[in-house]
């Protein structure tokens, strides 16, 4: 057993020992100080600095001073130094309490909860944190408060989030074929013709306007007032794929076969260029009527129909979205000429910054090149 003197000696000694670094040594210290930084281990490093420090023939009690230390934690380091060379210049993950669960019981569960809570055997089809804790005491025999439970679910890595529609009737073979045979097929016959490759679709904006996500102070729901008057403003649009020309109009009534072809005409009026028209499965982009303008003006438009069910491959919807959170979410529209101005300016705002449109082409950027990119 070390005796108290003896302890106190070598305290006495560390005290007077100075320490220095050869340069070579002194390079891979302040190397590793470098990468430290770049980690943000704000401990390790003031426990490289210290040590430096201490190779520039500062005491212990000095390098204490220096760092706010005490003298024993700097001794410690010097120590550790002197017994280990540079594998101690690091710290190992505090290992916390055991958890619980076993790593193959944390898999187990995550695949049940990606599954949904239908297939475990609960009513409910949305999954919450009370519901996990059940799952996890029923096939586990394991307690966890609900609050850890979040916490265990993000470690898992998931997130509380607003689930999405998708529909049914998906034919993700024709997807496929779109995008390897369609959109190459589209991009040469573009380049062909040196023709416009335009997006179409419609919106409506209602009059009692749109709800959105806004800061707001914890427990007062934010609120706006609505006018309930089921008026909307009906607007058409194209957008084209590789300068972002807009082509719009705004209108009070239905979209019908009419108003569509009445539009594509106003288009064709504004430009001499052949038009590749991209359009979805509307029943008036698809009426008797809507093929026999098509048929009096194969000469300057040719068509393509989108998969079905597929909005993720028009670009134009994302316009949209963006238009209503500019023009309408948590706006108050009184008049309904209040709204109309309204959307009239954003989509003058869009029709003049063409930059915001080739952005909203990310589906097919790879062909866009470099300059969208």
């Amino acid at each position: 057993m070390i005796s108290v003197s003896t302890i106190s000696g070598i305290i006495s000694v560390l005290k007077q020992f100075k320490l220095r670094f050869t340069p070579s040594t002194r390079q891979r210290i302040e190397a590793k100080l470098r990468l430290t930084y770049a980690t943000e281990n704000l401990r390790l490093v003031k426990r490289i600095s210290a040590l430096l420090q201490l190779g520039r023939g500062d005491s212990v009690t000095q390098v204490a001073q220096t760092f706010g230390l005490g003298e024993q934690t700097v001794r410690d380091y010097l120590h550790s130094f002197l017994k280990r060379g540079l594998t101690s210049l690091k710290y190992k993950t505090a290992p916390g309490r055991r958890s619980k669960l076993t790593g193959r019981q944390r898999q187990q569960l995550k695949s049940w909860v990606k599954a949904g809570p239908l297939k475990a055997g609960y009513e409910c089809a949305c999954w919450s944190a009370m519901m996990v804790q059940d799952l996890i005491e029923k096939r586990f025999g394991v307690s966890y408060h609900p609050h850890y439970v979040s916490t265990l679910l993000r470690n898992l890595g998931f997130s509380f989030q607003k689930a999405r529609f998708i529909s049914d009737h998906l034919n993700e073979a024709k997807r496929k074929e779109w995008m390897a045979e369609t959109w190459p097929e589209i991009l040469r016959l573009a380049a062909a013709k040196n023709a416009l490759i335009l997006f179409g679709d419609e919106a409506s904006f209602a009059q009692w306007g749109s709800l959105s996500y806004t800061w707001s102070i914890k427990g007062r729901q934010p609120t706006v007032p609505t006018s309930g008057k089921r008026k909307a403003y009906k607007v058409f649009g194209l957008i084209d794929y590789r300068s972002g020309q807009f082509f719009y109009k705004g209108q009070t009534g239905r979209f019908n076969s009419q108003s569509y072809t009445d539009f594509l005409s106003e288009v064709l009026q504004q430009t001499k260029q052949h038009i590749i028209l991209i359009q979805d499965g509307a029943r008036y982009h698809t009426s008797k009527a809507t093929k026999e303008f098509f048929q009096d003006h194969v000469d300057r438009i040719t068509l393509f129909q989108l998969p079905a069910y597929s909005p993720d491959f028009n670009p134009i919807e994302y316009l949209w979205k963006k238009l209503k959170k500019r023009s309408t979410h948590l706006r108050h529209f009184k008049q309904f000429e209040d709204l109309i101005a309204q959307v009239d300016e954003g989509l003058l705002y869009f029709s003049q910054t063409p930059n915001e449109i080739t952005a909203l082409m990310g589906k097919y950027c790879k062909s866009l090149g470099v300059e969208a990119a």
